[in-house]
């Protein structure tokens, strides 16, 4: 486990460091230095924590070097284009993200021997699906970071290029040249996901069908700014983006389905895989959705192959796996960085809190511990990224998350039934879609509530990037000093209770 942390850890380090503090090559051979130190030492006195110390060092030299490989220039095909009226043909790569004012379609252009992916900000009545041929017109310009509301710098340059996303263009149109054929498996999940929603809009008013289709399959659509908002300030936001948590109740589901039918191993594993990557396909292929989809992965195969399966590993072993994928997801994608931050905090801090509520019922001290943990891990990327503190943010998520899985259910259960019988049998689609229509009032309730308090959140000016660097440490440190003494009082607590 150790040589694992030391080698994810250098790793996202040195991508880390790249990222947010240079651009030039020398820093690399700098940090080989002190490598080549360890590496010595380890090699004339062989101790662990010379071994560690040179295996650190050698993976922040590589994901400093990973990080330089992808911090690419656009093709220059398209530089050239650039403050043009341009037009090109491409094929439509994700689903059009509607707002209040416009639509942002993802297309990818090819032009002479290079293909670049564009943001084509378009008119709402442009009317373009997943897989359409289209050609698009338009000035062609370069994304820009921008000043956020609370005085930050947000790189919306590197967070569209963390999504392939290199160019914008806008003021123009598009027309669909051919529509996406029939064997194109993105736009199948494309439909899937447009008529599941249609069907959710059948069984429920808004904004609850809004609301139901953001937890089923992530989105906020449809929900207004201010509903928005108050989600936002009461720290509910993530509930309604496709999260971690999301594919992972939907990867319990699954679990639990393939063993109530005892399954053979093998099938289980290919059947749950099936399952997760269709789920993750129509809501979509975010870092956040991917990096959950891989943990259950591996769960599935230790089942499938009857071995051991320890979270913390699984976690290291796929945030590795993505940074060497693609390095900008660490620093430029916050949701990635938000995900990665709460799963650590249910994997290290909440055995910590739940031995401290041990006369607790089960349920109560498992759902305190696990959002007690996650809000506390995530709290410092959040004041760095949106400088947003929420007070009420712990009291609205205990009295929402327990709700959550039943939400997901209820919701998808009346967008399966509105989508095949809604049409026909308005009714039907009603009666069933009344369970998840309590419970998007009850989440909305909860949420403008909590929002309207006095001090219910307030934002930061400045929360500097040390003080993340610090309060992880100290949790770091909580987490492994602290883990052994409070598993030893847990167990004996719960011999006694018993």
């Amino acid at each position: 486990m150790g040589i694992l942390v030391a080698v994810v850890t250098g790793f996202a380090g040195g991508v880390g460091v790249r990222s947010l503090l240079f651009t030039s090559w020398w820093p690399i051979l700098f940090v080989l230095i002190p490598f080549s130190l360890f590496a010595a030492a380890s090699f004339f006195k062989p101790r662990r924590v010379y071994m560690l110390g040179a295996m650190f060092c050698l993976c922040v030299a590589l994901g400093m070097g990973r990080a330089a490989v992808a911090d690419t220039q656009p093709p220059e095909a398209f530089m050239r284009d650039l403050r043009h009226r341009v037009q090109y043909e491409g094929i439509v790569v994700s689903d059009p993200d509607v707002r209040e004012k416009n639509q942002r379609i993802g297309v990818l252009v090819s032009k002479d021997t290079e293909s670049v992916g564009m943001l084509a900000v378009m008119p709402l009545s442009a009317d373009v699906k997943v897989g359409d041929r289209v050609r698009v017109y338009g000035t062609l310009s370069l994304p820009q970071a921008f000043e956020t509301e609370n005085g930050r710098t947000f790189r919306y340059d590197k967070y569209l290029e963390a999504r392939g996303i290199r160019f914008l263009i806008q003021y123009g149109s598009i027309y669909v040249e051919e529509p996406a054929p029939w064997h194109s498996v993105p736009a199948a999940l494309a439909r899937i996901k447009h008529a599941f929603l249609d069907g959710l809009n059948r069984a429920l008013p808004n904004p609850d069908a809004a609301l139901a289709g953001g937890i089923v399959i992530g989105g906020k659509a449809g929900l207004g700014t201010e509903l928005k908002d108050a989600f936002t300030r009461s720290g509910l936001v993530q509930i309604i983006v496709l999260s971690g948590y999301n594919v992972m109740i939907v990867a319990e589901w699954v679990m639990a389905f393939l063993a109530f039918f005892a399954l053979p191993r093998r099938n289980q594993f290919f059947a749950g895989g099936a399952a997760l990557l269709l789920f993750v396909g129509i809501a979509g292929f975010s870092a956040t959705a991917i990096r959950a989809m891989c943990m259950a992965l591996i769960a599935l195969y230790a089942r499938a192959t009857g071995r051991s399966y320890a979270a913390s590993r699984a976690l290291l072993v796929v945030v590795l796996l993505m940074l060497i994928w693609n390095p900008l997801y660490l620093v430029f994608d916050p949701g990635f960085g938000l995900s990665v931050a709460a799963t650590a905090g249910i994997i290290w801090l909440a055995p910590l809190i739940e031995a401290r509520f041990i006369r607790l019922w089960p349920f109560w001290r498992n759902t305190i511990a696990t959002t007690l943990a996650a809000q506390v891990a995530v709290l410092p990327l959040l004041l760095y990224d949106i400088g947003l503190f929420s007070l009420v943010a712990l009291p609205a998520n205990l009295l929402v998350n327990p709700f959550v899985p039943l939400a997901m259910a209820a919701a998808a259960a009346a967008g399966v039934v509105g989508m095949t019988l809604g049409s026909l049998v308005p009714l039907i689609a009603t009666i069933v879609g009344y369970p998840a229509l309590i419970l998007m009032r009850y989440f909305i309730f909860v949420a403008e509530k909590s929002s309207a308090l006095p001090f219910a959140a307030f934002a930061l000016e400045r929360f500097p990037f040390f003080l993340v660097l610090f309060a992880y440490a100290a949790l770091a440190y909580i987490a492994f000093a602290k883990r052994s003494s409070i598993t030893n009082q847990f167990t004996f607590a719960k011999k006694a209770s018993i």
